[in-house]
């Protein structure tokens, strides 16, 4: 992206020709600036300590790294129109990999490794996983809306250690505490145990480690670096077809997932905005991005793990038509296709989020 790393915006010039009004622009990036992530650098003694869960069930199962200073990026109309910090810092994203695997799961649709996603995964994959009346029932849509309900431990994590979790007091509340399960589809629970296991029925129907497709159906047709990384658990190594292979999870909860940098993110992002379609070429099966768009009946925040602005609810200062790749930590991806604008702040305070979308909308002079 020719963004370089010296930490400063870009000349007024740019934003100008992206059409915003520089300093007011450089005020959101400042807003972001100040307002940095409540996370240590130390990520791992953070997660040590018992952020998301006591011990033991916040044992670390795959690479941590610390994390570095906050940095971002806003492109607008294709153009680069504001950039803080080094945008090509690899760092942890933690969630923003479940909006990853929504796209590996379009290409698994257009590939017709998934032909109907209302059909229950045991139709597609026998591996134990998915058998018995509650998992035997579970779909793929509902493990791509959170709504599955599956039931079991995984990789040594069992599903419980995420059973009441609230996103809005996270490493605050109480939460892996038993509760009875609702059928499939009849309640919705962010619990990474369950996207562990979609990633890990997608590897099954790809019969390859998903970071491979990954790179050679989105990240290289891009233009992406090769510096990302997708790492699994020391516990995740699965048979398939006779091979051992490596499942990686839909984020860095106990450690693992997504190492990547803003200018790669940006990428990714652009792409969803372009509707999966890169010059030219459709790299996401048309109508999976109205797909993950598409908000689910029993939240209408939440799409395809994808994170939507229904009813301007959500960021009351973003457009509706706006969504997110959000990862703890304050990784996140803005998409806003109102304003055909893609912005990626990594590390900042993610309560302050809408005060920043509400800063750079109204640095737009049209």
């Amino acid at each position: 992206m020719g963004m370089g790393q010296d930490g400063m915006a870009p000349h007024s010039a740019a934003a100008t020709a992206a059409g915003f009004e520089a300093e007011a622009l450089a005020a959101a990036v400042r807003f972001a600036l100040d307002h940095e992530s409540p996370w240590p650098r130390d990520i791992r003694a953070h997660l040590e300590a018992g952020f998301f869960e006591p011990p033991p069930d916040n044992a670390i199962l795959g690479p941590v790294r610390p994390r570095g200073a906050p940095n971002g990026l806003i492109l607008r109309r294709g153009r680069p129109a504001a950039r803080w910090g080094d945008t090509r810092q690899v760092d942890m994203t933690f969630s923003v990999a479940k909006s990853y695997l929504a796209l590996l799961a379009g290409i698994a649709v257009a590939d017709g490794l998934v032909p109907d996603l209302d059909a229950p995964v045991r139709d597609l994959v026998d591996d134990g996983g998915f058998e018995g009346k509650q998992n035997g029932a579970v779909t793929w849509r509902q493990l791509l809306q959170n709504t599955s309900e599956w039931e079991g431990t995984l990789f040594g994590k069992s599903d419980v250690i995420d059973r009441g979790r609230n996103l809005t007091v996270e490493g605050q509340g109480r939460k892996g505490l038993p509760r009875p399960l609702h059928p499939p589809g009849q309640y919705w629970e962010y619990n990474d145990v369950r996207v562990n296991r979609l990633s890990l029925a997608l590897l099954r129907r790809f019969g390859r480690p998903l970071p491979e497709v990954f790179a050679e159906r989105i990240m290289r047709p891009i233009g992406a670096s090769a510096d990302w990384e997708w790492h699994g658990y020391e516990t995740s190594w699965v048979e398939q077809d006779g091979r051992r292979l490596h499942s990686v999870p839909g984020g860095g909860h106990w450690g693992g997932g997504v190492f990547i940098h803003a200018e790669d993110q940006a990428l990714v992002g652009r792409l969803a905005l372009q509707d999966g379609v890169w010059d030219g070429r459709r790299l996401l099966p048309a109508g999976w991005v109205a797909a993950c768009r598409t908000p689910c009946a029993l939240n209408p925040h939440y799409g395809l793990l994808w994170w939507l602005n229904t009813g301007r609810t959500r960021w009351p200062s973003a457009s509706a038509s706006s969504f997110c790749f959000s990862g703890a930590g304050g990784n996140i991806t803005w998409v806003d296709p109102e304003q055909d604008l893609v912005a990626v702040l990594r590390w900042v305070d993610a309560t302050r989020l809408d005060g920043f979308m509400a800063m750079v909308g109204a640095a737009l002079r049209g």
